[in-house]
């Protein structure tokens, strides 16, 4: 059953996933706008924060711009999945780690300032699980993170842009991290996070939006958790295409209503020829495997071979690291 969501919560998670005001008192514009006061605003968020609904305040970061990430796998027996995924959620540089309904059981996105540092996350993965493990970088992304509809349908997206990474610099790096890890639910977070950073609040803002016109960051807002939120039956899918269908298929499937998000990622010849992912969310295992039946029958799709990989368990799911490990400890 989807839980009941107060009206005002729902509008505050519906309406602010992106366009944060970008002003020093952000929760009194929301407040003004929905008709509260400050105060109800922020005291909302915490409740929701508490209750597992959102995850921060913050801002996603667009992959392989400040930093570099995969998607890795493990198949891990199942009287061991407790000690793997504690292994894996032990490892700052994991920001999500998922039980799916594979062979390959264990999925985790790892994420770090750079190769080396991502190299001997993984590293330390395969040596303390004795598991080997499939690394599969992102190749091109089709869909990036737009946020969460709550009411079924979609935020208006379109054709993904190529990143301006001229607008990036060796400086935005701990401003990249502390948005991913979330704002200060206080009344002017800009003004603390530029404490936190030696900025003034002017420059933290002016280099946000400078980020987000730039593709650096997707987006800056509510990051919702779907799960707590009514939308629990969620599956990764994987498509096995020639190269030449990739970008066809791709954009098909961004377009495609019920999938959240669209990336093509390296094969392991071998392992894993599953080169086309895409993420699909719903309410229900009927809802979700109506949204799958409709996928399968783009054409690009229509007989490829792939593996549905419904989620069944959420070990973590934090914001990305961005420091470099020096750094971080």
């Amino acid at each position: 059953m989807t839980p009941r969501i107060d009206p005002t919560d729902a509008r505050l998670l519906q309406e602010y996933q992106r366009d944060f005001p970008l002003v020093p008192a952000p929760f009194a514009a929301i407040a003004a706008d929905l008709g509260l006061a400050e105060a109800e605003v922020l005291d909302r968020l915490r409740r929701l924060q508490g209750e597992g609904k959102i995850a921060r305040v913050g801002a996603t970061v667009r992959p392989n711009t400040a930093g570099v990430s995969t998607l890795a796998a493990l198949a891990v027996p199942e009287t061991r999945l407790d000690e793997v995924a504690a292994i894996v959620s032990a490892e700052p540089g994991v920001n999500h780690a998922y039980h799916r309904e594979n062979r390959w059981n264990l999925w985790f996105v790892a994420t770090a300032a750079n190769r080396i540092d991502l190299a001997t996350t993984l590293d330390r993965i395969r040596r303390r699980s004795g598991l080997g493990l499939l690394d599969l970088p992102l190749v091109r992304a089709f869909n990036i993170d737009l946020g969460f509809c709550l009411d079924g349908g979609r935020h208006s997206m379109g054709r993904a842009k190529a990143p301006d990474l001229s607008a990036l610099t060796e400086g935005d790096r701990p401003l990249l991290h502390a948005l991913s890890q979330g704002l200060t639910l206080d009344p002017a977070p800009f003004a603390a996070l530029g404490r936190d950073l030696d900025l003034r609040e002017t420059q933290v803002m002016i280099r946000i939006a400078t980020l987000l016109r730039a593709g650096i960051l997707t987006r800056l807002g509510v990051i919702v958790r779907h799960r707590p939120l009514g939308w629990s039956s969620n599956a990764m899918v994987a498509f096995d295409l020639p190269d030449s269908l990739i970008e066809t298929a791709g954009l098909a499937l961004a377009r495609h209503p019920g999938v959240t998000l669209c990336y093509q990622r390296r094969t392991v010849m071998g392992l894993w020829p599953y080169g086309l992912f895409c993420m699909i969310h719903a309410r229900s295992r009927s809802e979700a495997q109506g949204i799958l039946d409709g996928v399968r029958a783009l054409p690009s799709l229509r007989g490829a071979p792939h593996q549905v990989m419904f989620s069944l368990r959420c070990f973590k799911q934090t914001g990305a690291q961005l420091t470099r490990q020096e750094d971080a400890a």
